[in-house]
């Protein structure tokens, strides 16, 4: 991927892309031009060959500090409303993605940045991290889906207590409530991000692509209609031939056995029963 980028430090290796979010000196917060080099790099790296992407923060001290308060504190109404549409459309496009996309947070992860790790499908953290949504202690509310997607992935109780008093949480309790699939020390945050990176690598594009739609469609969907869905995914799997080659390959290699007639034979005793 050649494309040069401002606010990106791109890394690509063995199918993943490492994407750094470059604005060190202001809290790697995300502005309007940043919010577009993601959604552009999510786009690109969805033509090229990468399975995943792992997003971290330059520097030490933040994984994303928020949106860019400088940007927002021009705004009115009207900007306000066109900004929040604007994140949350990168925010629905991540979730979208066929890419496996994982959030490695050390330091504060705050605001659109913790937004941001929402939308991602796996949240690792350092023990350093400190999370949360604290925009009302600001005179405003989360603007780029907070309020809908942290009471999806943590429950209402844990998430209305995080949004309403705007506080922030350390990792060990962002683990306990569901927040984070794992804490690990600073030193092995990488090293943890590269190993769930690398399992997507061995897991069939369109299985994993179906899996995801289907997980995420069941938010939004009565159980009637998410089970419709699900087994629209599951038949389109058999349009790949995947399955069917491994399954023949366990039998010929004899790790799986079957009593089952061949299509001759159950032909001739169904003949034979009439």
């Amino acid at each position: 991927m050649s494309q040069r980028w401002k606010h990106l430090a791109i890394h690509e290796a063995n199918g993943v892309s490492w994407v750094t979010i470059n604005r060190a000196d202001d809290r790697n917060s995300l502005d309007s031009e940043t919010i577009g080099e993601l959604q552009n790099h999510l786009e690109a790296t969805e033509r090229a060959d990468a399975r995943a992407i792992v997003y971290r923060g330059a520097g030490a001290t933040h994984f994303i500090g928020g949106a860019d308060g400088v940007e927002m504190c021009e705004f009115g109404s009207s900007e306000a409303r066109s900004f929040s549409r604007r994140i949350q459309e990168l925010f629905l496009r991540m979730e979208s993605s066929p890419l496996f996309l994982i959030a490695a947070i050390r330091g504060l992860c705050f605001g659109g940045g913790l937004e941001f790790a929402l939308a991602c499908d796996l949240r690792l953290a350092a023990e350093d991290a400190r999370l949360g949504l604290p925009e009302v202690r600001l005179g405003v509310i989360p603007g780029g889906g907070g309020t809908q997607r942290l009471p999806r992935i943590v429950g209402f109780g844990h998430a209305a207590g995080m949004i309403l008093g705007g506080r922030l949480i350390a990792a060990d309790e962002a683990l306990r409530i569901g927040l984070v699939s794992a804490v690990v020390p600073v030193t092995d945050l990488e090293k943890c991000a590269a190993e769930w990176a690398s399992r997507a690598l061995g897991i069939p594009s369109h299985a994993f692509a179906a899996a995801k739609q289907a997980v995420y469609g069941s938010r939004d969907l009565p159980l009637a209609e998410g089970l419709a869905a699900e087994a629209d995914l599951f038949a389109g799997c058999f349009k790949e031939p995947y399955f069917a080659d491994r399954v023949r390959e366990q039998l010929a290699e004899g790790r799986l056995t079957t009593t089952r007639p061949h299509a001759g034979e159950r032909k001739g005793h169904d003949h034979a029963n009439a």
